[in-house]
């Protein structure tokens, strides 16, 4: 049972230890668990554990929803909720599941946004035309590492010097689940971070760090700089509000399909576990094949 030094802020952490130890669950999970767990206990407000109810759940989900998040963000958070008491109730803690009667919300299947050949070209050429520093050979590529690996953008910033094969072509990277995988990376990308590590990287202050891309203090550049700087220049032609953080990744993945590439080929370069997964992008380019139909198909083409 719960004694008075087990805090609801106590039991988070000895419940993320639990998730380290016994699940072995990577630090983005741990931050996504914390991130989650610490909003519904501010939300609950409660300071015995024993008196949740299924009606807190309730009304945090409505209040979710009132937030304006979207419903996979929704399911995510109700899913940490889930488990975290799921953990008090195995553990003796709390003596009842208040969540096992309440229903994961239904997640409407977004296709994700995706860039024409021609702004991802502006994109990736921007960088250097604006200026020529270090920080501009920076960005130059990394937007253009992005596009050519479909690299998540936690894996993009995790990469190292060490993990761009400049002789064969590749970039090696961890991906989800602690799962190495190795991506072609075509020339021009190469000659891209080739330049930065060569006259950009050097200039960095402090040159201990084996981390490929570099904030302004030489450290690891973080996913709130990653972002910044795609938004940066986003902004720059005019595609502030159609970017995200993956967007380079699945204008990547659909490009690949619409020039003929194989879905399981596709899956395998994005590091997707499931084909499923991948599948969403089949989606998109229905619409480009429909596209090359009426164009050249005759009897399409109107008079």
């Amino acid at each position: 049972m719960i004694t008075e030094s087990d805090t609801i802020t106590s039991l988070i952490e000895d419940f993320l230890e639990y998730l380290v130890v016994e699940r072995a669950c990577s630090n983005n999970t741990l931050v996504s668990y914390r991130s989650d767990l610490n909003q519904f206990d501010e939300y609950v407000n409660l300071t015995d554990i024993n008196q949740i109810t299924s009606k807190h759940i309730e009304t945090y989900v409505k209040y979710l929803s009132y937030k304006g998040y979207l419903s996979t963000t929704k399911g995510r958070k109700l899913a940490s909720v889930r488990s975290f008491v799921s953990y008090l109730h195995s553990e003796g803690i709390i003596e009842n599941d208040p969540t096992e009667l309440i229903p994961t919300p239904k997640r409407s299947q977004r296709l994700p946004k995706v860039l024409k050949l021609s702004d991802v070209k502006k994109l990736l050429h921007l960088p250097l035309q604006l200026s020529s520093s270090v920080y501009a050979m920076r960005d130059a590529a990394m937007l253009q590492i992005a596009y050519a690996s479909g690299l998540r953008v936690s894996e993009i910033i995790g990469l190292d010097v060490e993990d761009i094969d400049f002789t064969v072509g590749s970039v090696r990277c961890m991906g989800k689940g602690s799962k190495e995988r190795i991506v072609p990376v075509h020339r021009i990308a190469l000659d891209s971070v080739d330049r930065y590590v060569r006259r950009g990287r050097t200039t960095f202050k402090y040159q201990q760090s084996k981390s490929l891309f570099l904030n302004r203090r030489s450290n690891r550049l973080t996913r709130q700089g990653f972002w910044g700087i795609v938004k940066k220049y986003a902004k720059s032609i005019g595609l502030e509000n159609f970017m995200t953080p993956h967007t380079l990744r699945h204008s990547f993945a659909t490009h690949l399909l619409e020039g003929g590439a194989s879905i399981r080929h596709v899956q395998e370069l994005l590091g997707h576990a499931s084909i499923s997964t991948t599948q969403i992008y089949t989606h998109l380019t229905v619409e480009f094949v429909r596209d090359q139909y009426d164009n050249a198909h005759p009897r399409a083409k109107t008079d």
